[in-house]
Parts: structure tokens; sequence; C-alpha cells
């Protein structure tokens, strides 16, 4: 659903010596206590959820939760609010406002901080958790009750400029992300050791479930086209859902469970394991790796290949009239074919070397480009068909196949060389620069779509206003032009050029750099993963 975020979780298989650190790290640890039976591996287990200890169940059940809960503003701010924007905006203002989902990406940068910085009278993991809870509540709330004003008048004269409305939704993803780094680590002591695996469930479970719910579900809700299709017999000019009503009612759940929370849920005492600066320290020494720089020079250029497919696509849909219902329909009916594509990619991740199936992945991916782009080029003149529509679907499909292909394979690849003796610091760095790799080259791409279109607005009537042609290139000189009755006639659209230049760079990279270099680094052994000293080499 999100083709961008790879979700940087803590290994969930524990070796016996971490199995042993977490236990200690329970308040109520004591040598005088039974030995723990050793963790179980879930693959060779049967247990499933509802034979876990009444205390796991309720534990995931919140972690669930909080996780659910940074879904919602993570939804808005990467999946549906683009969207709505596009109707006000430029595609390189859109591009700006893509800069507030940067905070998920970067994370790591912070995490020692979250970690290591705490008070004993709050709980490590809740000295953190309930002032960003309340925080992102707040803010939801403000903005809940001025973000229609704020889109409506966007770049608009006299109105609030992209920056400042990029700057909320900033702040927002900004806590989602600090506060992830407090649950991921809360997780590992609120489950078991035995039941540590539930965590990277709960994990997914959550997240999901929050970004299908504000994207999917909220995307299809606020049309006022699908509402009139599917709910209503009289249509009326608004959706079942508004944008301020919905931030404004997860603003108050926000607050509701942080008071529960700070009241309900007590937090054990626990130590810290390493400094602000160890954590730093071993972050510099695996980025001193050879292979990990080579890898993280692999991860920052990979997805430049797809971003004009991944970014501008489905909005260029929208620019030709496809419509938020059918957007949002189309949406609706990708995710359960991205829930059993994965299944399938999961699968294939275990019969074949990870990095060969990203290969494929990779290789397909930028055939869902192209077929995308011919996907675009054939709209109907009439308007959307019943055909098209199943043309976009089976576009979307396909293209959501082979990123799930491509995720699941490196993130196989990234628990097999990671080093198990610091496995969240490392995992969490390889997912990191994953996740750059597809944030940072977005904005340049919706900046060249810009750039490299060129329309001009004629006089249509001779009641038209235009008294010479002008550029209308952009969303506001075309709304200038349409204002004053004349016709926007596009000679170059600028979609089709950068991403026929996007594919093309992702064609070349691949083959001379990118496919050699990963299939190389595949066939390492692990001791060429690890620092010096970090542990037994295998």
């Amino acid at each position: 659903m999100n083709a961008n975020i790879e979700l940087s979780r803590r290994k969930p298989e524990q070796s016996p010596a971490a199995a042993t650190a977490s236990l200690m790290a329970h308040e109520s640890f004591s040598l005088d206590d039974p030995v723990p039976r050793t963790p179980i591996d879930k693959n060779n287990s049967s247990n499933g959820f509802f034979d876990l200890p009444k205390q796991d169940q309720r534990n995931f059940g919140l972690l669930v939760l909080l996780y659910f809960l940074q879904g919602v503003p993570l939804g808005l701010a990467t999946g549906s609010v683009p969207f709505l924007l596009k109707s006000h905006l430029s595609y390189g203002e859109i591009g700006i406002f893509s800069l507030a989902s940067y905070p998920y990406s970067l994370k790591l940068f912070w995490s020692p901080i979250v970690d290591a910085v705490w008070s004993p009278k709050v709980g490590r993991r809740k000295s953190w958790i309930l002032p960003i809870q309340l925080l992102s509540g707040i803010g939801m709330l403000w903005l809940g009750a001025r973000v229609e004003g704020m889109m409506a008048s966007t770049a608009q004269p006299g109105g609030i400029t992209v920056w400042g409305f990029t700057w909320w939704w900033f702040f927002l993803v900004l806590m989602c992300a600090t506060q992830d780094i407090a649950v991921d680590g809360w997780a590992l002591t609120l489950l078991s050791p035995a039941n540590i695996s539930y965590a990277s469930t709960a994990q997914t479970v959550g997240l999901t479930a929050g970004q299908f719910l504000s994207y999917t579900v909220f995307l299809a809700f606020y049309s006022k086209d699908f509402a009139n299709r599917w709910f209503r017999t009289t249509p009326l000019d608004h959706g079942l859902l508004s944008l301020g009503g919905y931030l404004t009612f997860w603003g108050w759940a926000y607050i509701l469970v942080t008071l529960g929370l700070a009241l309900l849920k007590r937090e054990e005492r626990t130590r810290n394991e390493d400094g602000i600066w160890d954590v730093y320290k071993i972050m510099w020494g695996v980025l001193k790796l050879r292979n990990i720089q080579t890898i993280i020079i692999v991860h920052l250029i990979a997805k430049i290949g797809f971003q004009a497919n991944d970014g501008v696509t489905n909005l260029k849909l929208l620019d030709k009239g496809f419509g938020t219902d059918n957007m949002a329909l189309t949406v609706l009916i990708d995710f359960p074919f991205e829930i059993a594509l994965g299944y399938y990619a999961g699968k294939w991740s275990q019969d074949y070397t990870p990095m060969r199936l990203w290969c494929w992945g990779f290789a397909g991916r930028l055939l869902a480009a192209v077929v995308a782009q011919l996907t675009v080029s054939i709209f109907p003149a009439q308007g959307v068909t019943p055909s098209y529509l199943l043309v976009v679907i089976g576009s979307h499909v396909f293209s959501t196949f082979t990123n799930t292909v491509m995720f699941v394979a490196v993130s196989a690849f990234h628990a097999k060389i990671a080093d198990p003796v610091i496995g969240g610091t490392y995992m969490t760095l390889l997912a990191t620069v994953c996740n750059l790799g597809g944030t940072f080259p977005r904005y340049f791409v919706l900046r060249l779509v810009d750039a490299f279109t060129a329309a001009t607005c004629t006089s249509a009537s001779s009641k038209s206003s235009i008294t010479e042609p002008f550029s209308c290139a952009l969303q506001h000189d075309k709304e200038r032009c349409i204002a004053a009755g004349g016709s926007c006639d596009v000679s170059r659209d600028g979609y089709y050029f950068v991403n026929v230049l996007c594919v093309a760079f992702g064609v070349v990279t691949f083959i001379l750099y990118i496919r050699p270099k990963v299939l190389q680094l595949q066939s390492l052994p692990l001791r060429a993963w690890r620092l010096a000293g970090s542990g037994p080499q295998k």
C-alpha cells in the first residue's frame, strides 16, 4: 500500500544471550525464579495467539493499538492528502509536500536518544510515548479545525504557503516516527522472551491497518462521487467523511488512549544496555564496512527507475479526470491482492536466493512503469469506461506485486546479513537507507514533471478575457486560464518524458551496476558483514 516504507523492526528471533538480556531487563527478574523455557522457533511451534498467556495477549493488543495509532496520520500524509492536494497544487508543489514523510525514513539518527534518555518515575518507554501521543493528538485537533481552509488556500494569494502546510504534516510524521522508536523498544519487554516474535506481527498488523484506514478507506468515503454512487439515492456535493472531521476524531482518540495508558498501564523498570554514544559508535562502525557502503549506494539509486510511476502515475490519472472515487476503488481492490501476493513473495524468498528474487522484482517493476505510462496514454476521450477501469486496476496490481516481491526479498536479505549481536541497530540502519532511497528522489522527480511540461493557454471563445497566450503548465496558471474562459493545450507532457528518463536510468544502472553488485554481495560469507570483535564469526 505504501511502497516506500520498510518497517525497521527489531529482529524477532532471539539468541539465548539476547533472550537472557531481555529477561533480565524486567523489574521482576530474580535469580530465585525458575529457569524460563528457551524461546521456541515459531516455524517449529504449533502454538497460536490464543495459546499465549493472558498477559502476553493483552500486551499484544496494546502494541497493535499503539502501532495502529501511528498508521493513522502516516496514511494521510503519505497517501490521501497528496491526492486531495492535486486539484490545488502543481506536481512540484506536491513534491514539496512529499518532504513531510522524511522523518520516518530518518528516525535512525535520533533513535539512540529515545533509547537512552528517560525518566525513571514515568518509565523508559512511557517517558516518550505519553508526551508524543499527547502532542500528536493536540496537533490533529488544531489541524482538524483548520485543514479544509488551509487546503483551499494553500499556495493561493493571501493563503498559507506550501511549506507552511507541509510543516504541520512533517510535525505529525515526526511524532509518529519518534513514537515508533519507543514502541519498538517497549515491545521487547512487554512480551515474554518465548513470545517475542509476536512483536513483529503486532507492528505489521497495527501499522498496516492504520494506513489502510487513513488511505484506502478514508479516500473512498471522502469522495463525493463514491458516496453518491454507492450510498446515496440523492446526490450531494460532499463525501461521507471530511478531512477535518477525521483528524478531529483521531485527535481525541489519541488523547483518550494517552490518558488510559498513563493511568492504567504500569511499565516495569529497566536499565540502559548502551549509552547514546555507544550506539552511535556502533552505527559508525557499520557504516565503515565496505560491503555496507556498497549496499547503501545500491539502495540510494535502485528506486530512481520507479519514482515517476510510484509518485506521479496516480496523480496524472486524477489530472486526466479518473476521479477520486475510481482511484479509491482501485486501491481498495488492490489491497487484498497485496496481502495475498505478499504471502507468495515470502514463500519464493525461501525457495530462491533473496537478491536474485529481488532482481526479478526489479525488472518487473521497470516493466510495470512502462505499462503504467501506456495505461495513462490511452485514457479514453469520453471518460472512464468499465474496461479502462479494469486496465488501471490490472496495472496497479502488477505494480504492487513487483514492489511486494522486492520488499520481501530485500527484507529477507537484511535479516540474513545483520549482525545478531547488534541486530536492532543493524536492521534499522539498513531499513533507513532503503527507505531514504524511495523518499529523496521523489521531490526532484515531481519538480522535473513541471519543468518538462509545455502548455499554452489560448482564448477558447469570444467571451474569453485572454488577450495573449501564456504558459499554463503549472496548476495555478491552468486554473487562471480556465477561469478566464481559455483553453490550456498541452504540447509536451512532462510525465511521459520523466518516466522514460527514470526507466532508462533504471535499466542502465541495473545492467551495469546494481545486478552484478547485489549478486556479488549475496555470495559473500557472513563474516564479511560483521564488525571486528562483535561476536562469533560464522
